[in-house]
């Protein structure tokens, strides 16, 4: 039949076959980790203690044995998506935040490899990132508001050690309603102390309203940016970000 096609269908016919070609070449060597991908060039936030990205990558075998320990199930094992990071840990902090209320920052205990550690610098050891006021404008303690009810809804997963209620056994946010004269709950449930505090912002007495400020002791768990009850999050954790940098 192709010794019938025209010479314009034939080059057509070869440029759709090459195109299919380099179609199924791009997503087997992505898959393999050669070409980076969309998911891929996002940066993942790590397990606390984790190496520097190229050197934890290379250490971290992905036996998963830190998502087996961890007390909040906060950390994933990446997808195909992730090319060569394929099978290697991550949080997403929106979805589940990582619960330094655990002690020995259990994921670290079991790494078997030292992809994570509590050898880096003290300063360092369990820095993920740092948090970030992404959107001011929808901060409700910005707009000097209160929240009653449910954090995340009814229907969120995530889980939260209150200290105040059970000291070892985290429980749905969605089982915890607030009733907030003024929303500070970004404050109030960061597991790290000293790392965000409610600033005023004005000098009258009678102004609610006050801004969320990260100190330096904040280590990036995401805490703040799953428990913000506003759709999308006013505060995020910067992935790798140091206190300091610009």
């Amino acid at each position: 039949m192709a010794k019938h096609l025209t010479a314009k269908q034939r080059t057509e016919r070869r440029m759709i076959l090459m195109s299919v070609i380099a179609g199924a070449g791009t997503v087997g060597l992505s898959l393999l980790g050669f070409v980076p991908i969309i998911a891929a060039a996002a940066k993942r936030l790590r397990p606390p203690g984790a190496l520097a990205e190229k050197s934890f990558l290379a250490s971290c075998i992905k036996c998963g044995q830190c998502v087996q320990v961890c007390p909040v199930e906060a950390i994933k094992l990446a997808d195909a998506g992730d090319g060569f990071g394929i099978g290697v840990p991550y949080l997403d902090a929106r979805t589940q935040a990582c619960d330094f209320s655990c002690d020995a920052v259990q994921c670290v205990l079991s790494c078997p490899t030292g992809a994570l550690t509590h050898e880096i610098d003290k300063k360092e050891q369990v820095h993920m990132g740092l948090a970030q006021l992404t959107r001011p404008n929808a901060c409700l303690a910005r707009k000097g508001e209160g929240f009653k009810g449910l954090a995340r809804g009814a229907d969120f997963e995530g889980t939260h050690r209150y200290v105040e209620i059970d000291r070892w056994n985290p429980i749905k946010i969605a089982d915890h309603p607030y009733d907030l004269e003024l929303c500070d709950l970004c404050v109030r449930e960061c597991p790290i102390e000293n790392a965000i505090k409610l600033e005023p912002m004005s000098d009258d007495p009678t102004d609610k309203r006050r801004t969320p400020v990260v100190q330096e002791a904040c280590v990036g768990c995401g805490m703040c940016e799953m428990i913000c009850p506003v759709e999308e999050p006013c505060i995020e954790v910067e992935t790798r970000k140091m206190w300091g940098t610009a």
